[in-house]
């Protein structure tokens, strides 16, 4: 009966994730690169939830190990004899290095996860804003070295001759590998534990359970599965050091909040909601039409609405849109 609930709660953000793939496929192909660019949202978002959900401590710095994971992957899918003309600066041990598109995920991933490990053993001995407040430093330092330091990547320039191998079917996958690696950390006892010290943490300490051991594990592979979406954002689209700072950090975390932090099924739900809402603004800015009204939203309208929206979610449901509860097709049986 206990498979039989869990499969439950895994099924249901893997059908919704498998929905919106199925339904990129049949609109045009303007539209469904704006379905493929939401699936990769959901593999960032739960990535933010694995660490921030159960460990109720948020991270302002996540989108740190996204951005690694793009670099990695886009320094290592620029074919060799481009990369001279795209990163003139690039270390010459990097220049002879060209991988194809599934090695350079796995590898951004890899390369993140070690990046949150050494990130992750000072800073987890923090927790409430001070912890906040770090994790955004970390964010403000690998922005400033991935901007200024062009022996690691293109510097200020956006990333260039990367191969475009995010389609409909690499996004869905990338979602759904992600989803499960999320799904079976928080159903083993590693997530409990780490629950257990979001719920109460000195009855967790008087247990004999180590915070920040655990914290350690969930940030580290935290980092991980944000690297994979990094590796899949960047064979998406041209990425510069902009498009992984600020406005992705804002976006992913109003998605994480209004859909539910504390559950997978609430990730994803969020991801995929404000990921619909964020597309029609964006359409929006640039014009378009209502039952025969045409009209034109202001720049910025995206992040207004967004916030308001997020704010408006905090105040009438704290707990967000799913009510931070994951999704039963049939109720729990009474014993």
């Amino acid at each position: 009966m206990k498979r039989a609930l869990a499969l439950q709660e895994l099924a249901a953000p893997a059908l919704l994730v498998v929905a919106a793939g199925l339904l990129g496929t049949v609109v045009s192909l303007s539209t469904q690169a704006y379905f493929t660019d939401a699936l990769v949202s959901v593999a960032i978002v739960v990535a933010l939830y694995t660490f921030i959900g159960n460990s109720g401590v948020l991270s302002f710095g996540h989108i740190s190990f996204v951005a690694i994971g793009a670099w990695t992957a886009g320094v290592l899918s620029v074919p060799t004899g481009q990369k001279p003309a795209i990163m003139p600066n690039l270390a010459h041990f990097m220049r002879p290095w060209t991988t194809g598109n599934l090695t350079s995920i796995v590898l951004a991933g890899v390369i993140a996860g070690v990046c949150a490990l050494v990130v992750a053993l000072p800073l987890m001995r923090l927790s409430g804003l001070a912890a906040g407040i770090a994790t955004f430093g970390v964010l403000e330092i690998t922005h400033n070295m991935l901007q200024y330091e062009e022996r690691i990547g293109p510097g200020l320039n956006a990333f260039s001759s990367v191969p475009e191998t995010t389609g409909l079917l690499q996004a869905s996958l990338g979602a759904l590998i992600v989803i499960a690696i999320a799904f079976a950390y928080a159903r083993s006892r590693f997530g409990r534990l780490l629950r257990a010290t979001r719920e109460d943490p000195a009855a967790a300490r008087a247990a004999g359970v180590s915070i920040y051991r655990q914290r350690l594990i969930a940030f580290t592979l935290s980092g991980i599965l944000a690297g994979l979406a990094g590796g899949l954002y960047v064979h998406l689209l041209p990425v510069s050091t902009n498009s992984v700072y600020l406005d992705l950090t804002f976006i992913t975390l109003a998605m994480l909040v209004i859909g539910g932090a504390t559950s997978l099924w609430g990730a994803v739900v969020g991801a995929l909601a404000v990921s619909a809402l964020d597309s029609y603004l964006a359409i929006a800015e640039n014009g378009a039409s209502l039952f025969g009204w045409h009209y034109d939203l202001p720049a910025g309208t995206r992040v207004v609405v967004e916030g308001a929206l997020m704010a408006l979610v905090l105040i009438m449901r704290p707990s967000g849109l799913t009510g931070g509860r994951e999704l039963r097709f049939w109720p729990r049986r009474s014993s």
